[in-house]
């Protein structure tokens, strides 16, 4: 049995690295992750019924290594201190006929059950609805806020989103806490805060019908954890509104369950399930993607799909290339050229094989410079099939060669004539919370820390420690 999972798992991968880089890949199959958690070097989320899934790179993920846990529908999850908050709800959603459910607690001091500490504590219960209650005590979401105080949301379609406070050291509700409502016309909701704002983000649209599910992520923001939640045009949650972060994309239907984990400062991404992946058999999958915050509300960014590239510098809006002799083209006649009434004619493009004769045979530096789409100017990106948290690792040559971009001993940049799979030929490419890009070797030989590309100056390229702040750390991507 194991050999044929084994096999299986190699021919999930294979079909999902040809076909995109939008979800995770493995055997991800998830309805409702909770938010994921970091345990230990792993990541871990569960899904409705506690079905877990765990990843050792945050990339692949399978049930290997998890241990199913006792909870009904969509649990989430939250660190405080050195232990692990599960909150999850029981009935509810209009299941069995009756909107009656619980949101319950429970406590574990890891998530990995090797652990001899691997217990959860006995469940708390901390909301509830009644049979014929305007709102199901389901789909709970946790947030901690900036001066330590613990809320949950809960609801669902069949009435209110309520949020109540609880006690972070206990995880029951806070003494006096009294449930608030905040929103109608969504479920699957949680909070997140950023940069002075509430965030109350909803799951909006029709679930649980495959690759016609009309799921999708929506939000409203406030100055409070209790409301009022308010859109982008002025709509309040409690009255239907909500500005979209995320709908659908070619090949996956059905975005819901939010959930934010903030890898550091600039580098966020958002866990959520397609409620259909068409390239899985339009199974309910796990996907991770960047959150790009523009004007104040959050999106879903995007990983870098296979293809080629100009690399440009957020610095001064030059390109990366490698450091070959320039060799001009010939034809075009400028300003000068006069030609009175001769027709117009194609200038041809400067071709791979007119100057690949004159490079250097071994290792050929890098720099920045001018954009001309030139040969050494065009960068293929390939994703491989292994990552860091949602993203994979990618190889990363000049287009119609095995000439890959490298680290080098002593943080410095260069191209290798073949690309081996080595871990500093390999590459993290991570969409950050303004939309441009950190581009970071796997390993650099001979140190651990960790690097990413920078310009130096306005004209070359080196290895150096991230800073959000920093403009030299930025990059974009441009197609043509």
């Amino acid at each position: 049995m194991k050999k044929i999972f084994q096999l299986g798992l190699v021919a999930l991968v294979s079909v999902s690295m040809t076909e995109t880089v939008m979800a995770q890949i493995g055997a991800p199959f998830i309805h409702d992750p909770a938010t994921i958690m970091e345990c230990d070097g792993k990541y871990y989320t569960w899904g409705t019924g506690g079905s877990p899934l765990v990843s050792s790179d945050g990339w692949v993920w399978s049930s290997e290594g998890g241990a199913r846990i006792s909870v009904g529908a969509a649990p989430d999850m939250i660190k405080i201190g050195d232990r692990y908050l599960c909150a999850h709800s029981s009935t509810g959603g209009g299941l069995g006929g009756g909107h009656a459910g619980t949101i319950r607690t429970m406590w574990n001091k890891t998530l990995d059950p090797q652990s001899p500490d691997y217990e959860w504590t006995e469940q708390i219960q901390v909301a509830e609805s009644l049979v014929d209650e305007d709102c199901d005590a389901i789909d709970a979401g946790l947030i901690m806020t900036p001066d330590g105080r613990l809320f949950v949301t809960y609801g669902t379609y069949f009435g209110f989103i309520r949020v109540v406070e609880l006690d972070p050291a206990t995880g029951d509700r806070a003494a006096g806490a009294v449930d608030v409502n905040v929103a109608v016309d969504c479920e699957a909701t949680t909070m997140i805060y950023q940069d002075g704002y509430y965030y109350l983000l909803g799951t909006h649209g029709t679930c649980c019908d495959g690759v016609n599910s009309t799921y999708n992520i929506v939000c409203g923001r406030s100055k409070s954890p209790t409301g009022p939640f308010i859109d982008n045009v002025g709509r309040d949650m409690i009255e239907g509104g909500g500005k979209m972060v995320l709908g659908c994309r070619d090949g996956y239907t059905g975005a819901g369950h939010f959930g934010r984990y903030i890898v550091e400062e600039g580098v966020q991404k958002m866990s959520f399930h397609w409620e259909a992946d068409y390239s899985m058999s339009g199974r309910s999958t796990l996907a991770i993607l960047p959150i790009v915050w523009r004007n104040g509300w959050p999106e879903a960014g995007y990983n870098v799909k296979n293809g080629v590239y100009e690399i440009e510098s957020e610095r001064r809006g030059y390109a990366l290339e490698i450091a070959t002799e320039y060799v001009r083209l010939g034809g075009g006649r400028g300003m000068f050229g006069g030609g009175g009434n001769q027709a117009n004619t194609q200038v041809a493009f400067q071709k791979l094989e007119d100057v690949i004769g004159n490079w250097p045979k071994g290792n050929i530096d890098v720099r920045v410079i001018d954009y001309q789409f030139r040969p050494n100017q065009k960068w293929e990106f390939v994703a491989q099939e292994e990552g860091t948290l949602g993203t994979p690792y990618y190889k990363i040559v000049i287009a119609g060669t095995n000439r890959a971009l490298a680290a080098t001993a002593g943080k410095e940049l260069t191209t290798v004539p073949e690309f081996t799979g080595a871990p500093e030929q390999l590459w993290s490419v991570d969409q950050l919370v303004d939309g441009t890009y950190r581009i970071c070797p796997k390993a650099v030989p001979g140190t651990d820390e960790k690097v990413c590309l920078i310009s130096v100056g306005d004209s070359n390229a080196s290895l150096g420690k991230f800073d959000i702040n920093d403009v030299n750390c930025k990059w974009n991507l441009r197609q043509y």
